[in-house]
């Protein structure tokens, strides 16, 4: 079965429109047959989490003692099967080698983070290109700085769709 890494905010609350549009992302993934891997935790790693769980997916939630017994987190209630590491770098590491294609929703400075790692290492060539869509307004203007920006390397700017509905992001994933 494919394998959808899905980054994204873990500050986003249920009562959030964002995490409406992140559980029904994960319930179309779930519904194409695909399996969702996420940080594991909440925010929207928990949506995604929900939406592919009550679809009937399998959910993988890839965890980390770095921060999960920094912030005393544990897994959200949706993840079917728990990858856990004690290194960030490692969890990270894990998430984007062992997926057929990535989805980033909303989020900080870690899901930006996310997204340069697996954006780097599928140019570089150290892991194959796969899909790759960057969810909403955020990231749109910071992918678009970055295609018109001199500073831009050969080869990024095609790499990363943007979608702003789920059935435009689960329809550019191509899978």
């Amino acid at each position: 079965m494919k394998i959808v890494t899905v980054y994204g905010s873990s500050q986003v609350r249920p009562s959030d429109c964002i995490y409406q549009s992140a559980a029904a992302i994960g319930q179309r993934l779930a519904e194409a047959g695909l399996t969702v891997m996420t940080g594991g935790y909440y925010g929207i790693m928990e949506a995604i989490s929900k939406g592919a769980h009550e679809a009937g997916g399998h959910v993988i939630g890839v965890t980390a003692d770095q921060i999960g017994k920094r912030y005393q987190l544990r897994p959200n209630a949706y993840v079917t099967e728990i990858i856990h590491y004690q290194e960030l770098r490692d969890r990270l590491l894990y998430m984007v080698e062992n997926a057929d294609a990535y989805l980033a929703m909303p989020g900080g400075v870690g899901t930006l983070h996310e997204i340069a790692e697996t954006w780097e290492l599928m140019r570089i060539g150290g892991i194959p290109a796969r899909p790759f869509v960057c969810y909403g307004s955020l990231w749109q203007g910071l992918v678009q700085s970055l295609r018109s920006s001199p500073y831009l390397g050969s080869g990024y700017a095609n790499m990363i769709a943007i979608a702003q509905t789920p059935a435009a992001a689960v329809k550019r994933l191509k899978l």
